[in-house]
């Protein structure tokens, strides 16, 4: 493994992870004389139920009358609801800072553009998600401690 200094060591894990997410691979290895690196989805299993909410979705538009409906399934919540808040990264959702400290938001709080929701930790850097706007916390659809991919949504925001 290159060192972690290494801003080109830095860079390849990066490049590797790109490649990951564009291929749509669980798994990649490179090796050579001077590095050896193995990069990994931990939740090689969320990949099919990520995808899930992507053909109901598709659906939507084509019929006027289901949309009208009041609250649609969790699987139905897409990164298009206008109250949605998606993860920007492939990672870990932690609803708190700590364990068994309270979470950032629970179900009905009344948040501020740019409070902390939820932090997705990432090659080990802790990235606050915040609210894009002010609102009501209408849904939380993510555990703690979970993997999550890009774009999937965490929370809803009225």
């Amino acid at each position: 493994m290159t060192k972690k200094s290494d801003p080109k060591g830095v860079q390849l894990v990066q490049e590797l992870s790109d490649i990951m997410q564009d291929a749509g691979l669980v798994e990649i290895e490179y090796n050579t004389d001077d590095v050896s690196i193995r990069l990994s989805r931990a939740a090689a299993a969320s990949v099919p139920v990520a995808a899930a909410p992507v053909a109901p979705s598709a659906a939507m538009p084509a019929q006027a009358a289901p949309a009208a409906e009041p609250a649609p399934a969790d699987d139905e919540i897409t990164s298009s609801h206008p109250g949605a808040v998606s993860s920007p990264m492939v990672g870990t959702v932690y609803l708190a800072a700590e364990p068994g400290a309270p979470n950032f938001v629970n179900e009905g709080d009344k948040v501020k553009a740019g409070q902390t929701l939820v932090i997705v930790e990432a090659m080990k850097v802790m990235n606050p998600i915040t609210a894009p706007k002010s609102g009501t916390v209408s849904r939380i659809l993510v555990g703690n401690a979970q993997p999550v991919e890009y774009g999937e949504v965490l929370i809803v925001i009225e």
